[in-house]
């Protein structure tokens, strides 16, 4: 139960829900340090298919852009299509930081950016933030 909840604030934490899954890791690690591996590994997967849902929903978004609801204008569309095209591959380095991480991964979808390349990049981020979040718990554990 206690990776299948990583697991879930992981995955949400990386849509566009809220979410906490710093907290959770951080709290798991403290109670479990011979499991940081698979606690890693839980919480990275998580998040990277968190942000699969996210470059699939920005595949498909725009197949509803004619429709009255639509949240964003085609200007909005344009200059997000823009932006990334000029930055794409570099941005999605920056996958894992909060609040901007998530509407990068859709814009990413929308733009049809190899998803190949995104899966790898992601991972990478997301894998190097959560690794950063151990040391860190484990530094300050030490030190307590």
């Amino acid at each position: 139960m206690t990776y299948l909840g990583l697991f879930f604030s992981a995955f949400s934490s990386a849509t566009l829900l809220p979410g906490t899954s710093e907290v959770v890791l951080s709290a798991l690690a403290i109670n479990s340090r011979e499991a940081l591996l698979q606690l890693w590994l839980v919480a990275t997967l998580g998040n990277v298919l968190g942000s699969c849902v996210n470059y699939w929903l920005g595949l498909k978004m725009m197949s509803y852009q004619h429709k009255s609801w639509f949240p964003i204008s085609p200007q909005q569309v344009t200059k997000a299509q823009q932006l990334f095209e000029r930055y794409g591959v570099w941005s999605l380095f920056l996958a894992w930081v909060p609040i901007v991480g998530d509407p990068l991964t859709l814009v990413a979808g929308l733009c049809k950016f190899r998803f190949w390349l995104f899966l790898l990049l992601v991972s990478i981020s997301k894998g190097a933030r959560y690794a950063f979040i151990l040391f860190g718990v484990m530094g300050v554990e030490r030190l307590i």
